[in-house]
């Protein structure tokens, strides 16, 4: 006789993968910034091709702001603070 008590386990294991939220870094518009120095701005910081920097260019400058990058508030922090040190208007939501 088998006085211990019976435990029952579940077979299954979950896998739980840390998720990060994905957030945008917005650059907006103003008045002060030319289109070079802001297209040379989210080359510099971003990445971005000459193409794809000035089309987020217009897109700022018609639209009054523009999702210049997709990534993690980590990832998009330190370039969020780099646009800012160049003077122009950028927050990651």
């Amino acid at each position: 006789m088998n006085t211990r008590p019976q435990i029952e386990h579940d077979e299954d294991v979950l896998l739980l993968e840390e998720e990060q939220e994905l957030r945008n870094l917005v650059v907006y518009n103003d008045d002060i910034n030319t289109f070079d120095h802001v297209i040379k701005t989210l080359m510099d910081v971003c990445g971005h091709q000459p193409e794809q920097a000035e089309q987020c260019t217009l897109l700022i400058h018609y639209k009054g702001k523009c999702a210049v990058k997709v990534g993690t508030y980590e990832e998009l922090e330190p370039m969020c603070s780099a646009i800012h040190d160049r003077g122009i208007s950028a927050d990651v939501v």
